[in-house]
């Protein structure tokens, strides 16, 4: 047993930012083997913004569920690899909306068929097991928990539960 799977809940944070850095490393390598000038962490932007273009920065960090600040980051490093460009809503002039530009879906074309291959990819690699088959539905499981914002809640609870217990132990 290595080392994070011998302290399993206490280092599940851990484990899945070091299992993300590392699929997302593997991914920006098929990218730079294909010759493709694309970054695996630039996806959901790039995805959301060539399906709903054009979209505005809110709709983006809404659906995206990350800050307005991470999305106005990324647009400008899509825009500057021009891959995205900004237009005026036509309903408020103040809104600014990102749309893929010529090279933005020149480059959807030629990413449709890597992310198809990754897509089969991985369904081939989960459908290996059994365990592996529900990962992404425990995941989206843990996230809505999350979201409810009561970990932090139950988290304490459990903690002054395990301090009654430990002083009524000492008591004894």
């Amino acid at each position: 047993m290595n080392f994070y799977e011998s302290l399993g809940f206490l280092v599940f944070g851990s484990r899945m930012r070091r299992l993300s850095e590392s699929f997302l490393l593997e991914l920006n390598k098929v990218y730079h083997n294909l010759d493709l000038d694309f970054e695996a962490s630039w996806f959901p932007m790039f995805f959301l913004v060539s399906n709903q273009h054009p979209v505005s920065l809110n709709d983006i960090a809404r659906q995206l569920e990350i800050s307005h600040s991470a999305v106005s980051q990324l647009a400008s490093v899509l825009k500057k690899k021009g891959l995205i460009t900004s237009v005026k809503s036509q309903i408020d002039e103040r809104k600014q909306l990102l749309a893929l530009s010529k090279a933005g879906l020149t480059l959807k074309i030629e990413l449709a068929p890597v992310w198809l291959a990754i897509t089969e990819t991985m369904q081939s690699l989960f459908a290996e097991n059994q365990e592996s088959a529900s990962l992404l539905a425990a995941i989206s499981v843990f996230e809505a928990r999350l979201q409810s914002g009561n970990l932090n809640k139950l988290i304490q609870e459990r903690y002054r539960q395990n301090r009654l217990v430990t002083t009524f132990n000492k008591l004894i």
